[in-house]
């Protein structure tokens, strides 16, 4: 029985070996990998430059007069509108100089009052010799004292009407200081950084200002281009002056410091057309309404400006790869592939604008190119070009 069943086992074992050893090895089919048609279409992309952000009108708030700050009545960021008062500075000594002024022009009314009771008694003088003089009453002598005498209470009448117009001017004046001493936005806006607080001594000729108001309902993108640039636009964009070409210029984005787009658009008002010697740049300037008070001063962004590309050849960015300073991509030629150099002009929404290397209705690999070698067998798989362009997200 044993033996039995040793032949048994011996028999499967030979039967299981010879079919192993008949069995074809297979070759695994080549890796599949996306192929796109190089096509021409029409492209948007945009100029960027870095941008600068400041409220259309920016106003220094400084006191006109010598003072300490008796109280502050706003914070920073706060919203205010024109006239509204921001400091108080003590009065003590503006209104001890208006009690001295106000005495001075009481004093020079009393003057004023002597003086023309003179003119009037100097006059009866004239009046009552000049008879006299007619009738040899009197000599001509006193009468020309007594005219004298009026020309001299007539004088001293206008130096007394002079003194009260001066001490009149000089009590406005310190009326003037004391309503200084309040002291009002000259715009409305935004309150900017407080440089003086309560008690601090302030003045019209200090460094700084107290704060800055700022209105910032529009606000002002400044950016700058090098003066090649400046040519390129100068020469290329439609109209026979700057100012024409600047009103020619479309619509501009402001890319945030966060990678978003702000919701308005801008539009470009005015450039120096100058060359800033110190920089070898233009500066241009760009006014985006500002109604949700996102942006103030001291904002930074980027300025897009919109450039059109027609009828250029394009492919995925994700088929394109770097060496040695050299673009390539892998060309698809049946089931094998072969690296070809090319000329990226730019680069945008993922795609890359191909200036040399290309034909249109070839087809290259889209995606994965890390993977792939020179003469590399693979398996094609015709996809759209749409399918592995991927827009950027706000980061």
């Amino acid at each position: 029985m044993k033996q039995t069943i040793t032949l048994l086992f011996a028999l499967i074992g030979m039967f299981t070996t010879t079919s192993c050893n008949t069995e074809v090895k297979k070759t695994p089919p080549p890796k599949p990998f996306p192929i796109v048609e190089v096509k021409k279409q029409d492209i948007a992309s945009y100029y960027s430059f870095p941008a600068e952000i400041s409220g259309k009108n920016n106003n220094q708030v400084r006191s006109k007069i010598s003072g300490y700050i008796l109280e502050v009545l706003i914070d920073e960021g706060a919203k205010v509108e024109e006239g509204q008062a921001l400091f108080k500075l003590e009065t003590n000594i503006q209104d001890q100089n208006a009690d001295a002024a106000q005495a001075q022009v009481s004093s020079s009314l009393a003057i004023i009052d002597g003086a023309k009771a003179g003119v009037q008694a100097a006059q009866v003088e004239v009046d009552k010799l000049i008879p006299l003089v007619e009738k040899d009453i009197v000599s001509n002598i006193q009468l020309e004292t007594a005219r004298a005498n009026l020309l001299k209470a007539k004088g001293q009448l206008s130096q007394a009407q002079a003194g009260y117009s001066a001490a009149q001017a000089n009590y406005q004046g310190v009326k003037e200081n004391i309503k200084f001493s309040t002291i009002t936005s000259p715009i409305n806006g935004i309150v900017g950084k407080l440089n003086s607080r309560t008690g601090s001594l302030v003045g019209p000729s200090d460094p700084k200002p107290i704060t800055t108001v700022s209105d910032v309902s529009e606000v002002y993108a400044y950016f700058s281009v090098n003066e090649r640039q400046y040519i390129y636009f100068f020469q290329k964009f439609p109209g026979a002056s700057l100012e024409d070409k600047i009103s020619l210029i479309p619509p501009i984005d402001l890319e945030l410091a966060n990678g978003s787009l702000f919701e308005e658009k801008g539009e470009v008002e005015t450039s120096t057309g100058q060359i800033d010697p110190a920089t070898g740049t233009i500066e241009f300037r760009v006014k985006f309404e500002n109604k949700n008070g996102l942006l103030s001063n001291g904002n930074t962004g980027k300025i897009r400006v919109p450039r059109m590309y027609e009828n250029v050849l394009v492919v995925p960015e994700s088929a394109t790869y770097e060496q040695q300073g050299f673009t390539y991509v892998y060309k698809s030629q049946g089931d094998s592939v072969i690296s070809v150099m090319i000329e990226v002009k730019d680069r945008v929404n993922n795609m890359a604008i191909v200036e040399k290397g290309l034909e249109e209705g070839e087809l290259v690999v889209g995606k994965g190119v890390g993977n792939l070698k020179n003469r590399m067998k693979i398996t094609p798989q015709e996809v759209s070009i749409d399918s592995l362009i991927r827009f950027k997200t706000v980061k």
